[in-house]
């Protein structure tokens, strides 16, 4: 559950509870103004090389301390492969040429963190990877290794899907 929006963005009036476009929605008594709550957005990135595929350890919450897919949080008016290669860049150093989108994931995150999920396969343009930016480690995982401790379900079916190739 989301924390509720308690002031109105436009005119900073105190919000209330009404019913507005089929649910109940914050709205502001004073200019009409209703607040829709947005999915949060992130793309991730399923950067092959050389057989494996590169993991993150994430160094912040959500999931902290465990293994993911370069990514994070599309911002507003970014392309989401945009913001797929720019994380893996951010996280690991490397330039990636995104190559293919493998799906779109929606819903409730039991883990926290976005609601829609846009998974890219990429492949290394250059650089070598080092963890940056929110990631305290890196993994370049073989199809027949061990899975370490995955941060999100999202991740988990990329791999299985990558593995069943």
């Amino acid at each position: 559950m989301r924390a509720p929006v308690n002031y109105c963005q436009v005119c900073g009036h105190a919000m209330t509870d009404r019913e507005a476009y089929g649910q109940v929605r914050r709205v502001c008594p004073a200019c009409g103004y209703i607040h829709f709550d947005d999915p949060k957005v992130a793309a991730v990135t399923l950067v092959e090389h050389e057989g494996r595929v590169l993991l993150v350890r994430r160094a912040f919450n959500p999931q902290r301390g465990k293994w993911s897919l370069p990514g994070g949080y599309v911002d507003y008016g970014e392309h989401p492969a945009e913001a797929a290669a720019r994380e893996v860049r951010e996280e690991t150093g490397l330039e990636v040429t995104i190559t293919e989108l493998l799906d779109v994931r929606g819903g409730p995150s039991p883990e926290g963190g976005a609601t829609v999920v846009i998974q890219y396969a990429a492949r290394v343009k250059n650089g070598t990877a080092h963890p940056a930016d929110d990631a305290s480690d890196i993994l370049w995982l073989a199809p027949d290794d061990p899975l370490p401790e995955l941060a999100f379900e999202s991740t988990r079916r990329v791999l299985a899907a990558w593995r069943a190739r």
